[in-house]
């Protein structure tokens, strides 16, 4: 418990002193994001934080963890890193869409290479193939979720809450300290990025975010309650961002364009601002869906104890939601026509 609570400090002392000096970095030499028709912001935003959450998870991280666990935390920041530098990239120089997915599935391969793999099937190929799919998507979610200021932070400051609790709950020793780890450098940087905010993560920022809590989902067990049930908690703690990317993927498919190469204003925080929210109503709104999905798998995570009905039954309710609001969002009912009296 000491080390996890000195990861947590750690990470937010050190995110939120260096935010300031990158983002005079990023001014210094040019690396922002102009202003567009489809963004807020008037003027150029830095756009390096993702480097300042990255040093925050690193060093945090350099001597708190078991020698013993140093292989498989060496996989998890070397894949994180490697998505992380892909995004700084592309920040920089847009990278086609091929290259990026080449990356991300370099660094899922780096991940599985140091035994973190889903133990689902017992099956080597099938579990390695299940590892890899779930490690892009989330990674590719969180870069979504990087759509408004304060969005992506948040969430996943509340992902990685919830997996410190639940790893603590599970004397779960490296995964404890990774996620308040991953919690500190967020929140640290989150000061900064809430609306208006004076720097962005970039996808620097969002797919080494992504990266690192896919492989938490991974590495975080439950002693003594099967496998299959278990597998519902994580997918629980990422709804929030699931469904978001599940949203924009149905909104651009049926406009006819490819959901990963164009960019728009369909997420779920820009239709929040279009019913009327402000930009930081809409990422509080986020954030307290990421607390309820956080809570719904902390109670899967406890009721798999006393059978497989509790977990699916809470995953069942929530597919079911998610897919009823993708329905109201996407397809909304007609508005009367409205008569002169």
């Amino acid at each position: 418990m000491t080390a996890t609570l000195l990861a947590f400090a750690v990470a937010l002392a050190l995110s939120a002193a260096a935010t300031p000096h990158v983002r005079h970095l990023a001014l210094r030499i040019g690396f922002t994001d102009a202003p567009s028709a489809r963004k807020a912001h008037a003027e150029p935003i830095p756009l390096l934080g993702g480097a300042a959450i990255w040093a925050a998870v690193v060093v945090a991280l350099a001597s708190l963890v078991d020698r013993q666990a140093v292989a498989e935390l060496a996989g998890i920041v070397a894949g994180a890193t490697l998505v992380g530098v892909l995004g700084l990239v592309d920040d920089r120089w847009p990278l086609s869409a091929p290259a990026k997915l080449f990356g991300q599935l370099a660094g899922a391969a780096a991940l599985v290479a140091a035994g973190v793999a889903v133990q689902a099937t017992g099956v080597s190929t099938i579990d390695v193939a299940l590892s890899i799919i779930w490690v892009v998507v989330v990674t590719n979610a969180f870069n979504f979720e990087d759509n408004m200021d304060g969005v992506a932070a948040g969430l996943a400051a509340v992902a990685a809450g919830t997996f410190v609790l639940l790893a603590v709950a599970n004397g779960q020793l490296l995964v404890a300290p990774l996620a308040a780890a991953v919690l500190g450098a967020s929140l640290g940087f989150l000061l900064y990025n809430v609306s208006p905010a004076s720097i962005f993560m970039g996808d620097g920022g969002s797919q080494f975010l992504g990266f690192i809590l896919a492989a938490l989902a991974i590495k975080l067990r439950f002693p003594g309650r099967p496998t299959v049930d278990t597998w519902v908690v994580p997918v629980l703690v990422m709804a929030p961002v699931l469904f978001d990317l599940a949203l924009v993927v149905v909104a651009r498919t049926r406009r006819r364009v490819n959901p990963f190469t164009t960019a728009g204003r369909d997420h779920l925080s820009h239709r929040l601002v279009e019913r009327g929210a402000t930009a930081r109503e809409a990422a509080l709104i986020q954030w307290l869906l990421g607390c309820a999905a956080g809570g719904l798998a902390l109670l899967a995570s406890f009721a798999t104890a006393g059978g497989h009905i509790v977990p699916w039954a809470v995953m069942a309710a929530v597919l079911t939601a998610g897919a009823l609001a993708i329905r109201r969002l996407e397809w909304p009912p007609a508005r009367p026509e409205r008569t002169e009296a």
